[in-house]
């Protein structure tokens, strides 16, 4: 296990050793009242488990499977509810960006700026993300190998910003199916940033319901425990009181009542991990 560079967040320190840390929300915001009582209970469970945490929610989801999904809020509103947890609450926050254009007015309100897997290559976007300063999330795209994050990597850090994290989510296997190799976590970390684990997208199933994703969220807790053990600095999922009602990617949600057990369980997981990597 790599030890990575320290990205601070506040009082927050995030890779270079510090314990697990952990990004979680629901996918989309579906409303202010569901988005703020999703940022209490997660906050409250964390908490409970001495965990790091940052709210995660999206104001707009560009890249649905049908035009009939559902989008979010849009940005004015989406950052108007994300500030408003953000302060209530005192958590960081962490958001997409689908365009250019967003990046400043999302560095407004948000701590880390997250590049959807998709978008992880486009250049302007990687580069108005840096220059406003904040922290940059980078999903690793599925058609993309772990080494060639390194170019990635190196448009942010171009414009002068290296608060970059690294976050795996599977590579594309065939069709409709994702599949994470383990030896991308050692790989992603030797190129110097944290590394986070975006399990809840791993067992998504793209496009599998048609007009939808699909998922196999009963592997949720076995692939986190894997990819904390292979080093993961981080672990980022999706989590909604009562997936099958989500307005987005419900299939692969982890259930908010499962969310204690899991985190008490990577957490004890990680102290091992890193008391070996400290040998």
């Amino acid at each position: 296990m790599a030890r990575t560079r320290e990205i601070a967040i506040g009082s927050l320190r995030l890779g270079g050793g510090n314990p697990l840390f952990l990004i979680a929300g629901p996918c989309v915001i579906e409303s202010e009242w569901h988005a703020r009582m999703m940022a209490e209970r997660v906050a409250r469970t964390a908490a409970e488990e001495g965990m790091p945490y940052i709210f995660k929610a999206s104001y707009d989801k560009a890249n649905r499977s049908s035009v009939k999904g559902f989008r979010g809020p849009g940005l004015a509103e989406g950052l108007r509810i994300l500030s408003k947890i953000k302060q209530e609450f005192k958590l960081p926050i962490l958001t997409d960006i689908h365009e250019a254009a967003q990046a400043a007015p999302a560095a407004e309100v948000a701590d880390i700026l997250q590049i959807p897997a998709f978008l992880a290559r486009q250049t302007d976007l990687l580069g108005a993300a840096a220059r406003t300063g904040r922290v940059v999330n980078i999903k690793k795209a599925q058609f993309l190998s772990p080494w060639e994050m390194g170019n990635v990597v190196e448009k942010v850090a171009s414009c002068g910003n290296h608060n970059i994290l690294l976050t795996e989510r599977g590579a594309s296997f065939g069709y409709n199916n994702l599949v994470v190799d383990m030896r991308a976590f050692p790989i992603l970390q030797k190129l110097g940033y944290p590394v986070v684990y975006d399990v809840t997208h791993s067992v998504q199933i793209p496009g599998g319901q048609g007009s939808a994703s699909g998922g196999q969220p009963e592997f949720i807790e076995t692939l986190a425990r894997a990819g904390v053990a292979a080093g993961a600095d981080g672990l980022f999922l999706e989590t909604h009181e009562n997936p099958a009602a989500a307005l987005s990617d419900g299939a692969n949600a982890l259930p908010l009542a499962q969310l204690p057990e899991l985190l008490s369980r990577v957490k004890e997981l990680s102290r091992v991990v890193r008391r070996w990597s400290d040998r």
